[in-house]
């Protein structure tokens, strides 16, 4: 395992590994790189790295005092199975810039189980919580 490394570096960030697992993942199927790019820089991000190649990421949308949004978290495929999301998420959670955070969202359709580990349950108060959901925005931007 100590050939991984995890890092909240930028400069790091391959984004031609990023944009390329989410355009073909179920919750941001088609978007375009202009839009990852975009998404990159409003966020504190995290990668996963097996010597310079990038292998995983998640991103936190956040004001850095009071709300968290965890999202656009993977870890590829061939690199699954080793633990690796469980250090993502110790590397996500121990960040200086989102302890203590009042409110720490995420919406997952198959990781439950991991989440749980870190705290995270279903909302408590689903009928306060609203939003717009555009699913298919993508394909009209691309």
């Amino acid at each position: 395992m100590s050939d991984f490394e995890i890092s909240s570096d930028p400069k790091r960030l391959d984004l031609d590994v990023i944009h390329g697992f989410l355009t073909e993942s179920y919750w941001a199927q088609g978007i375009p790189r202009r839009v990852v790019e975009k998404c990159i820089a409003g966020s504190i991000c995290f990668g996963v790295y097996r010597g310079r190649a990038q292998v995983g990421f998640a991103r936190v949308v956040t004001d850095g005092a009071t709300f968290g949004y965890l999202a656009d978290v993977f870890i590829l495929e061939e690199f699954r199975g080793r633990g690796l999301s469980k250090r993502l998420m110790d590397a996500v959670m121990a960040h200086p810039g989102l302890e203590n955070l009042r409110r720490f969202t995420l919406v997952t359709r198959d990781a439950h189980s991991l989440y749980e580990r870190y705290g995270f349950q279903p909302i408590a108060r689903p009928e306060r919580h609203m939003e717009i959901h555009r699913s298919d925005i993508y394909k009209s931007t691309a």
